[in-house]
């Protein structure tokens, strides 16, 4: 099956690259390693005000969601950028905090939604870990049935990104929520965290891509460009075909999730409760769209089979799952292709792409390891 995004998602997708264009990203990446969070939090205003995060914040509640679909083309472009920040925990806290429903709902999805509240989140089975919680205005953390925010940021650790920090939330904190719709809804929000980490790394990867081939092309060594050697061109494609693999199980997942939202899936030729993917002849499209805005039923999954091999027999999780150790792996490869082209400027501090090279590996493991994932796959 081949996913074609709308010409709405599509230029969504063009009006978010502008954005990042403009917005210097590497000069952020940096603010926000050293602690100053100003730059970045500038530009989390602006994603808001596109609707990147309402796409995770019903419309209750100010948002226009949720949208997986319209989620994983805002997070592709989002990683291509090396967007700072805690991304996938504010879309997964949308979710969380929905589900959980009550006052703490009412008070932060608005923000949410507007860019105006950027939130970090600790679940069960997802390490111990708070992404950037020294930036965010709360940190949610769920044990069990009960739903939590925390103290404080707690301890800082070491990442192998700095400008991904790592914080320990110490015990206690407000109790927000509890019961069945709790743990429901941390389930969800895991599947989204894990969901929007995998859009980020296959977008990671393809910037790495794309910066290795134009440098492949300028260096010379032997009189000619070293992209013209066949050991380079083998080892590019290779790179390729890993993120081309992937993109596809991304799409897959965000259908999944739709189909799972609507209460299960629709027969061929329906109309896809805001998947907004059609089903086509054309390639697949490695650059997404536009679709903000347009709430539920912003594109339909056209005529023909609605699974292609190997997704229908997977629930939302477990392609969620597959989608995440493939693009995870991908966006890994990605960077160890780029180490070793770009040869020992590739350990430079000066080259802004040494900050994608140092993501891609904290975007393989978080939410989710590639065993833990293909463990989730094959447990069905």
């Amino acid at each position: 099956m081949r996913f074609v995004l709308t010409d709405e998602q599509r230029e969504f997708a063009r009006s978010l690259d502008a954005l990042l264009r403009a917005a210097d990203t590497p000069g952020v990446l940096r603010a926000w390693a050293a602690g100053d969070h100003g730059p970045g939090r500038a530009l989390w205003r602006r994603l808001g005000d596109a609707g990147v995060f309402a796409l995770a914040v019903p419309e209750a509640y100010g948002g226009v969601g949720p949208l997986p679909v319209e989620a994983a083309v805002a997070c592709v472009g989002l990683g291509r950028y090396a967007v700072p920040g805690p991304v996938a925990e504010t879309l997964a806290a949308g979710v969380l905090l929905a589900g959980a429903g009550g006052p703490a709902a009412k008070e932060w999805l608005p923000g949410i939604a507007s860019g105006a509240a950027m939130v970090s989140l600790r679940l069960p089975g997802h390490g111990p870990y708070a992404l950037d919680a020294d930036a965010a205005d709360a940190v949610f953390t769920v044990d069990g049935d009960g739903l939590r925010r925390a103290p404080g940021p707690g301890e800082l650790s070491v990442s192998a990104d700095p400008a991904r920090r790592l914080f320990r939330p110490g015990p206690g904190g407000e109790p927000v929520a509890g019961g069945r719709a709790v743990e429901a809804a941390s389930r969800a929000a895991g599947d989204w965290a894990s969901f929007a980490t995998a859009a980020l790394a296959l977008g990671c990867g393809e910037e790495l891509l794309r910066a290795t081939v134009a440098y492949v092309k300028q260096r010379r060594q032997f009189g000619v460009p070293v992209g013209s050697f066949q050991a380079v061109k083998h080892r590019l494609a290779d790179t390729l075909l890993g993120l081309e693999f992937a993109r596809p199980l991304l799409y897959g997942a965000a259908v999944e999730l739709t189909e799972e939202l609507s209460g299960g899936r629709a027969g061929a030729g329906s109309p896809g409760a805001g998947a907004g993917i059609g089903s086509g002849t054309g390639p697949a499209e490695g650059t997404p769209g536009s679709g903000l805005g347009t709430g539920r039923g912003a594109g339909s999954l056209g005529a023909g089979s609605r699974t292609g091999p190997g997704m229908g027999a997977l629930g939302a999780g477990a392609a969620v799952a597959a989608a995440k150790a493939a693009a995870g792996e991908a966006g890994y490869a990605a960077a160890r292709t780029a180490l070793q082209l770009h040869g020992a400027i590739g350990y430079t501090e000066e080259l802004d792409l040494a900050w994608w090279l140092r993501r891609a590996r904290p975007l393989r493991d978080a939410w989710g390891t590639p065993s833990a994932c293909r463990a989730r796959v094959l447990a069905g």
